[in-house]
């Protein structure tokens, strides 16, 4: 039994025996498969089909104290919909029925998903109180009363009962022009509609908002985990406002519409400064926008938890120890490069050493360290405030992204006169950034004398915890991953209300980490060839992103499928 303030309660289990529903053999065994899947019993006991989900929903009710009813019309207030959106509702498997004051009540079949009522509280503002129902009346319920356009809610009816977001814009030094703008930018309804956009993309912990022109309405997407998903499809008339709204909030030019903008957003939510990166692209239909979320809340600025072995850990530490040389990370858009350098950076700040960053943009502000922006606008490039850097007494830079010839020579100009240089680069693999300097036109020589180390990443879904499970690979599956143990297990996410019903959820690190020694360096003024790199590190025992990979899977962190989508184990 479980004891709660006291008193003790009834495990569901314990439940079902003294309904005679089941036998405690088979009870046994649910439990013991519990373990392995992760599942909940409930649902475990219904796919073996030794109860039904009449009978569990009535059991649940008892366990729980939460009422069970059967939906029927007149139960549910079509004008409370609006404040859950469909996707959510289909995704939680829930509906609200109705609200008194600030209470929602909402019927669910799973009333133990207790973060589902915890995200629901976060989206409505209300306090949620469940019943409990048969999922197949709730997924009905939900095709029929919500009626929109290839079913989404109308947003115009949502806006009608949305509160004012908890939202509030930090920096905005209007000009009078902007302040005067009338029409439906300064609507309260329109305000709400972009706070929500944010706030719920922030709740989700997405990286990115896409928000994309279509002919009769317009999308809005989340970046979660480095994938994107629809969230809602508002009506097209509300577009040219939304857009507006958010150029005024980056104190942009809401009259040009022929050109990209650039700007920046920083706002209050959450208790908490949350910076926003706003893009924007003229296309055919509208422009599309898109805001970057730099949530320092949920940035990752500990080395020690990037998800490095600990050898992996150990030398890229060692080489942060250096008092000069260049060390570069390298990888895709969205890898996680900035991420690793501002990690570095963290471990290495004091007051006794003075580190200047080059970004663009600057993507967290941290203290101490002097942090400063480009501007091709006005001709501030990384070369050129780089230069200006050198005459700052610095002991350590930090450039964001070396991407020409004149960038890189005074990089490595400055690693070779006393200066520790951090940067990143955009190749495969950590070989590839020595054929991208070679390539740049740098004399082999100077790469030789000044390069510490490379660091290689990609980053790749996690299996979800709430819903994963195991199962048995093909022969062709283990072999690929040198495991001879027929038995052997691997894992995957069967997909749930808390990933999207994607089966992942967070994610982690793959990581090449290349030291260069003697031999590298000789290979580099010998012979250049990236073939040859790569031989010398698999033969020095340095594990490739792709031997990462699938020790990511055997581990049961992630799948195979994951794995190849990031690194091409298949190809």
């Amino acid at each position: 039994m479980t004891v709660i303030n006291g008193l003790r309660r009834k495990k569901l289990g314990e439940f079902l025996l003294d309904a005679e529903l089941i036998s405690e053999d088979q009870l046994k065994e649910a439990l013991e498969f519990q373990k392995l899947t992760g599942k909940r019993l409930g649902r475990i006991l219904i796919e073996k089909k030794l109860i039904s989900e009449e009978a569990l929903d009535n059991i649940l009710s008892q366990q729980l104290g939460i009422p069970h009813v059967w939906l029927r019309k007149g139960l549910i207030d079509p004008k409370i919909l609006p404040l859950i959106p469909r996707e959510k509702a289909l995704l939680y498997q829930i509906i609200p029925m109705f609200k008194i004051k600030n209470t929602l009540t909402i019927a669910t079949a799973d009333p133990q998903a207790i973060f589902i009522f915890d995200n629901l509280t976060k989206i409505t503002g209300c306090e949620i109180q469940p019943v409990v129902c048969r999922a197949a009346d709730i997924v009905e319920a939900i095709e029929e009363y919500y009626t929109s356009e290839k079913g989404d809610v109308k947003v115009d009816d949502f806006l009608a009962d949305f509160e004012e977001a908890d939202l509030q814009v930090v920096e905005n030094s209007l000009d009078k022009d902007y302040q005067s703008i009338s029409g439906q930018a300064e609507e309260s309804p329109i305000i709400n509609l972009v706070n929500m956009i944010i706030l719920k993309a922030i709740q989700d912990g997405a990286s990115d908002i896409h928000i994309e022109p279509e002919r009769n309405k317009f999308r809005v997407r989340y970046r979660i985990d480095g994938v994107l998903y629809q969230t809602m499809t508002p009506r097209a008339d509300l577009f040219p406002a939304v857009i507006s709204r958010l150029k005024i909030m980056a104190n942009l030019d809401i009259s040009e519409r022929r050109q990209p903008q650039d700007g920046r957003i920083q706002i209050k939510a959450e208790g908490r400064m949350i910076d926003l990166r706003f893009s924007s692209l003229p296309g055919i239909l509208g422009e599309k926008i898109v805001l970057r979320i730099l949530d320092k809340k949920r940035a990752i600025l500990d080395i020690n938890k990037l998800g490095f072995d600990q050898d992996q850990i150990t030398r890229f530490k060692r080489a942060l120890k250096n008092t000069f040389g260049l060390i570069l990370v390298t990888g895709p858009t969205g890898s996680g490069k900035t991420t690793s350098l501002y990690a570095a950076l963290n471990l290495l700040n004091t007051l006794e050493k003075n580190i200047i960053t080059i970004e663009d943009p600057v993507e967290y502000q941290m203290e101490i360290i002097n942090q400063t922006q480009t501007n091709a606008n006005i001709g501030l490039s990384f070369a050129k405030i780089l230069k200006t850097t050198l005459r700052q007494d610095p002991d350590i830079i930090m450039v964001g992204e070396i991407r020409d010839r004149e960038t890189a020579e005074i990089a490595i100009q400055a690693s070779l006169t006393g200066h520790l240089v951090l940067s990143t680069l955009h190749t495969n693999d950590s070989p590839g950034a020595i054929s991208r300097l070679l390539n740049m036109g740098i004399e082999p020589c100077l790469i030789s004398s000044s390069l510490i180390a490379v660091l290689a990443q990609r980053l790749i879904r996690k299996i979800c915890p709430e819903c994963k499970t195991f199962y048995y690979p093909t022969k062709s599956i283990l072999e690929r991953l040198g495991i001879e143990d027929g038995g052997f297990q691997l894992a995957k996410g069967e997909g749930c209300p808390a990933c999207y019903d994607s089966g992942y959820k967070g994610r982690a690190g793959l990581y090449e980490f290349l030291e260069i020694d003697q031999d590298y360096q000789r290979l580099i003024l010998e012979d250049s060839n990236i073939n040859n790199f790569r031989k010398l590190m698999a033969k020095k025992g340095t594990r490739s992103l792709k031997d990462e990979g699938l020790k990511k899977v055997k581990e049961g962190i992630s799948t195979i499928e994951e794995v190849n989508r990031a690194v091409l184990i298949d190809e």
